[in-house]
């Protein structure tokens, strides 16, 4: 056949993929990745999105099981959000917070309030999630020095905890091996045990006397680190690493106790659970606590602009009402008019469409469906609330034995990632702590998209101890 010279669009869509590839080898360094992954696979490239599912450059289709990182709420391609980043952009693409405000800020932060529980009414936006715990904890400093405690710096946080990147966030995370290439840390953070019932060594049985426990182990660190120096106490109200340890009954009510008793600062890190996750605007509310501060990004404007906040109380705002008192702290892009704006244009279709209702209604048909996979003998619990779950895989279902290093290496690393998104499934197998599955989808999907998720893991993960 004589050659015209005219590419085909296959042919063009290969050449730009292949330039893609190359340029993404050379040039892009992904985050948390093993680059050496790489010099023999092809780099997943994501195009586009629609509803609750994502494209790659190839044009195969996933379902998005992780709502792109715990974020895409509403699913993807919702045109409403992007005419508003649009609309914004055009009437004032940018203006930082430094002294100065725009309406979309104002407008957002008066929102947010108003989710709140009890005078939860100062808003400070961040970029995302690592500031706003940054932001927590530098604001738990200088509150306690303004009011004449300036001796409560120290914060303790749980076991096997992510709060973050940045070298605060990093320190308060409970992840030895995730810290350890960045030591040392900012001091002054102390663990205590977290609430994953299922490898309890006390109350394994009684999760009401369960939570107690672990409630109380805060108060014995508090006491050991002495009650004049420790400030805070970050918590996730549904804890990520280690796979979705939910707290047991009467925990946070617990924790709330101790932490009026002492003078600590109750952080409820809401990065992930807040904005629908759990069903509500916050997860405290799902639980029935009110923090002292509450952390968010993610989910609040549905993963299509970066933002983030901390929330404190009018107490904790008081002392900076007054004199030439300031908060010195801040970040360029906190607050952002088009991502403000995203996030108010987000929060109404939040209400239109009765979003956290609609978790609330379909979290038992969830739950029910990953329950199925029970009958395979590598899953050996499935946790979580709301839309977050983890399946945690076990060597042995009857001790709870569970995977070694190597054993675990190879599992998740070298089978179930690719072998679930080659499936059609984009989730997160993970290692920090026991190997778990996650699953965290937008908050829009149903029980064809739950059953669709089942049918994906059973085929993978009945073929996952061989690969062992």
């Amino acid at each position: 056949m004589r050659q015209t010279g005219v590419m085909t669009i296959d042919q063009s869509r290969e050449l730009d993929n292949a330039a893609l590839q190359q340029s993404a080898r050379d040039h892009l360094w992904m985050h948390f990745a093993r680059m050496s992954s790489y010099d023999e696979a092809d780099v997943p490239i994501i195009v586009r999105g629609a509803g609750a599912y994502i494209y790659d450059s190839d044009g195969k289709r996933y379902l998005d099981g992780l709502a792109g990182l715990f974020a895409s709420q509403l699913g993807h391609g919702r045109t409403e959000l992007a005419e508003a980043a649009a609309a914004q952009a055009q009437r004032l693409a940018f203006m930082p917070l430094w002294s100065y405000a725009h309406p979309t800020a104002i407008e957002l932060a008066q929102r947010l309030a108003s989710y709140t529980p009890a005078d939860l009414n100062r808003v400070f936006f961040t970029s995302g999630g690592s500031e706003a715990v940054e932001t927590a904890w530098k604001l738990a400093k200088q509150y306690f020095k303004l009011t004449g405690k300036p001796a409560k710096h120290k914060v303790i946080s749980r076991a096997i905890s992510y709060h973050g990147t940045t070298q605060g966030a990093l320190s308060i995370t409970g992840l030895p091996n995730l810290k350890a290439p960045f030591e040392p840390l900012v001091p002054s953070t102390f663990r205590v045990p977290n609430t994953n019932i299922y490898r309890a060594t006390h109350h394994s049985d009684d999760p009401v006397a369960f939570g107690r426990w672990a409630a109380d182990q805060i108060a014995v660190a508090i006491e050991n680190e002495g009650p004049q120096t420790v400030a805070a106490v970050f918590l996730e109200p549904v804890q990520n690493a280690g796979g979705c340890f939910t707290p047991p009954p009467g925990y946070f009510q617990r924790v709330r106790e101790i932490c009026d008793e002492y003078d600590v600062l109750l952080v409820s890190d809401e990065v992930i659970c807040a904005f629908g996750r759990l069903g509500h605007m916050f997860g405290a509310e799902r639980y029935g606590y009110v923090p002292d501060i509450i952390t968010c990004a993610k989910g609040i404007t549905s993963g299509y602009a970066p933002l983030g906040a901390m929330i404190a109380t009018d107490r904790l705002f008081e002392p900076f009402r007054k004199g030439t008192t300031s908060f010195g702290h801040g970040y360029t892009f906190g607050g952002h008019p088009v991502s403000t704006a995203v996030a108010m244009a987000s929060l109404d279709v939040f209400e239109r469409e009765g979003v956290n209702q609609h978790v609330l209604d379909n979290q038992d048909a969830f739950r029910a469906t990953l329950e199925k996979l029970t009958d395979l003998p590598i899953v050996g619990d499935v946790r979580g609330d709301g839309y977050f779950y983890a399946i945690e895989l076990v060597k042995d279902k009857a001790t709870k034995k569970t995977f070694s290093g190597e054993e675990s290496e190879r599992l998740l690393r070298g089978y179930l990632s690719r072998a679930l998104y080659d499936a059609g499934l984009y989730c997160r197998p993970d290692d920090r702590g026991d190997p778990v599955v996650q699953l965290s989808p937008p908050l829009i999907c149903d029980q064809q998209h739950f059953d669709e998720m089942e049918q994906i893991l059973r085929s993978v993960l009945a073929e996952a101890p061989s690969h062992v």
